[in-house]
């Protein structure tokens, strides 16, 4: 393979100084649009590549966005990178994306990976096994060595940064006031999360409403999907159940299932909601309805927090925004 052409290899080719090959690739106006056309030509049969790493040095600028999310297969974990994506190109900046696998070590290692100067900031969710220790001090390393950091959805609350989180608590009671006004008396929460700051928001959520409503709450926390059937069985059998609201997507699927399997109709004899409106939800049968958390306006509404906060357009407190949810109605409620 041959070596890698540079903008000197250009300038001698072309008779030119580097800094007016420079300036032509970027299009700076002090080069006539005729010898921008012709350098650009040349760059292009030569199939140059610019060196971001030079170019971020010269600038202090990287124009990259480091992300790190907990798990890929989750439906909003990938809706929320589709807006990052979208939005960071539209200012434009690159993402690079990092797994943490719900592992405090990969999180921790990653912003290690984004502190050497790659990235000029980090959008990030929260690991699963950070928020069961609580240890935070690997979040302390961005504002040593000032890179700007946004967390979403999953948050540290003690740590000082830009932050944008759903308002899961209100998302659960709205839904919970609604399951009642179906004429459901008998509701449960189903919560496969408990252990991750949303689950947490979205059960209390709940229970304030049941409580509101003078009606005695009835939840089922299980480590593993695994366990809803057989745990969900046992309450069906031994309990009147007539509205089912579940922490997440995939466990309201599983819910549904569990319901017909115990010769329950959905929604006739037993409503179900479930939080985030991903493809699964929407092609469920019966189809279900949803607490959408508006996924991909988060990841735009980060990028515009973690960019405004770079250029120096935010005041010094950090920003928290908070994204309102909605209902969106399925076959898997009653009609009002």
């Amino acid at each position: 393979m041959g070596s890698k052409i540079t903008l000197k290899d250009l300038a001698r080719i072309l008779n030119v100084s580097i800094s007016t090959v420079s300036k032509a690739l970027n299009d700076n106006p002090e080069i006539s649009i005729e010898t921008r056309a012709k350098i650009k030509e040349l760059a292009e049969s030569y199939g140059y590549v610019p060196n971001n790493i030079a170019q971020s040095l010269k600038s202090k600028s990287t124009k990259t966005i480091g992300v790190i999310i907990p798990a890929i297969l989750l439906e909003f974990f990938s809706k929320v990178l589709y807006g990052i994506e979208i939005e960071a190109t539209k200012r434009g900046y690159k993402i690079i994306i990092c797994l943490s696998n719900e592992l405090q070590q990969k999180e921790s290692e990653s912003i290690d990976t984004f502190i050497n100067g790659s990235v000029d900031g980090i959008i990030l969710s929260v690991a699963e096994e950070t928020q069961k220790t609580k240890n935070h001090t690997h979040f302390l390393k961005s504002e040593k060595y000032n890179l700007p950091m946004v967390m979403f959805d999953r948050v540290a609350k003690d740590i000082s940064c830009d932050k944008v989180t759903v308002d899961d608590f209100e998302g659960a009671y709205e839904a919970t006031q609604f399951l009642h006004e179906l004429d459901s008396k008998n509701i449960i929460f189903i919560n496969p999360i408990s252990n991750i700051s949303v689950g947490e928001s979205r059960e209390e959520g709940y229970v304030k409403a049941i409580e509101d409503l003078s009606l005695e709450p009835l939840v089922l926390k299980v480590e593993h999907y695994n366990q809803i059937e057989k745990e969900l069985t046992k309450i069906l059998n031994n309990q009147k159940v007539d509205a089912i609201l579940a922490a997440d997507e995939y466990s309201a699927i599983l819910a549904i299932n569990v319901a017909r399997l115990n010769g329950y109709n959905v929604p006739n004899d037993i409503s179900v909601i479930g939080f985030t409106n991903g493809l699964m939800a929407e092609h469920s049968i019966p189809s279900l309805t949803v607490v959408s958390q508006h996924a991909e306006n988060i990841g735009r509404t980060s990028v515009e927090i973690l960019l405004d906060r770079i250029q120096g357009k935010l005041p010094e407190q950090p920003v928290h925004k908070v994204v309102k949810t909605n209902i969106i109605e399925r076959n898997s409620t009653k009609k009002r």
